[in-house]
């Protein structure tokens, strides 16, 4: 599919673009364009601030109007995105306004593409929503792991919300269930984290004095014969934190391909059940515009709510 910019725009910078490099700015308004073009058309001179020449480093101020020639290019056939899996995407939406998305994550689904895969939640939505010229994502989640996920639709709104989680102002809440009985004093996990990568491109983590300081809180939601279904806070923000936490409390989250316990899981596998129970229910956090507190939950799916009946039945 051929996109074309045939028109030159003047395009006057809001508070929304302030600050942004003139490289960024263009890359997020001309889709598709490769980034040699546009260092190009910037060097030439074509792009102009205030009819001046810029640097592509050149940071944009509120009021400044930027010339952008006509270009023309091949774009990715909508990044190659499954239309019927985009779809789909829309009753996963737990809450939508002009600044922000929450969105309940199902499991097995990519927040982006990459590593092999073309498809993951932000590139979905960009398809959903072809009018919003800037979709990011505020955090991340693992493949596995299903739940609240928080998608700024303002460059402004993605600004203070990564200030939010730097300053631990966001509430983070998931559930797990993990083997065994957690003890009822266990309320914190304190154990640095240190990431390793395998020759396979595998990202692996272990507790390591070496590793980065990290923390997570626990409460006992529910006991059960064999599991307990329990609430974890990450108050750092490692990768695979709460995994690992929960595995060197004794305690494996169900059907954890990575950090499991496999007695638990082939228990887990007779019952049908077969995907990791780390569930991201809640995110509590000072909405950008309003900066009131605001608090969002998600859905278990089918697959967690049938396993936590059968767990009941064994009480």
């Amino acid at each position: 599919m051929n996109e074309e910019y045939n028109n030159v725009q003047l395009l006057e910078i809001d508070e929304d673009n302030q600050f942004q490099r003139i490289d960024n700015f263009l890359t997020s308004k001309l889709k598709g364009v490769p980034k040699s073009m546009i260092y190009r058309i910037v060097r030439k001179g074509e792009v102009r601030v205030n009819k001046k020449r810029v640097k592509p480093e050149y940071k944009l101020a509120i009021g400044d109007v930027v010339r952008v020639p006509p270009v023309r290019t091949a774009v990715k056939e909508q990044n190659n995105v499954n239309l019927n899996r985009v779809s789909t995407l829309e009753s996963h939406i737990i809450f939508e306004d002009d600044r922000i998305i929450v969105f309940n994550k199902p499991t097995g689904l990519a927040v982006h593409g990459g590593s092999g895969l073309n498809f993951g939640v932000i590139e979905g939505l960009r398809a959903l929503r072809p009018q919003h010229q800037f979709l990011e994502l505020v955090h991340r989640l693992d493949r596995d792991t299903s739940g609240c996920l928080l998608i700024a639709k303002k460059r402004s709104a993605l600004r203070d919300l990564h200030e939010q989680l730097r300053s631990k102002q966001v509430d983070k809440r998931y559930h797990a269930l993990v083997a065994g009985e957690w003890p009822a004093n266990c309320f914190k996990v304190d154990a640095p984290l240190q990431k390793n990568v395998l020759k396979s491109g595998e990202r692996l983590v272990s507790v390591s004095n070496e590793g980065k300081p990290s923390e997570t809180r626990f409460r006992v939601l529910r006991n059960f014969t064999h599991s307990t279904l329990i609430e974890a806070s990450p108050i750092t923000g490692r990768t695979h934190q709460i995994r690992v936490h929960c595995l060197h409390a004794g305690h494996a989250i169900a059907m954890d391909s990575k950090y499991g316990d496999d007695d638990f899981d082939a228990k887990l596998k007779k019952l049908q059940f077969t995907r990791l129970f780390l569930h991201a229910k809640s995110l509590s956090f000072n909405h950008p515009v309003s900066k009131e507190r605001v608090r969002f939950e998600a859905e278990y799916d089918s697959a967690l709510s049938k396993l936590i009946e059968k767990q009941s039945h064994e009480i």
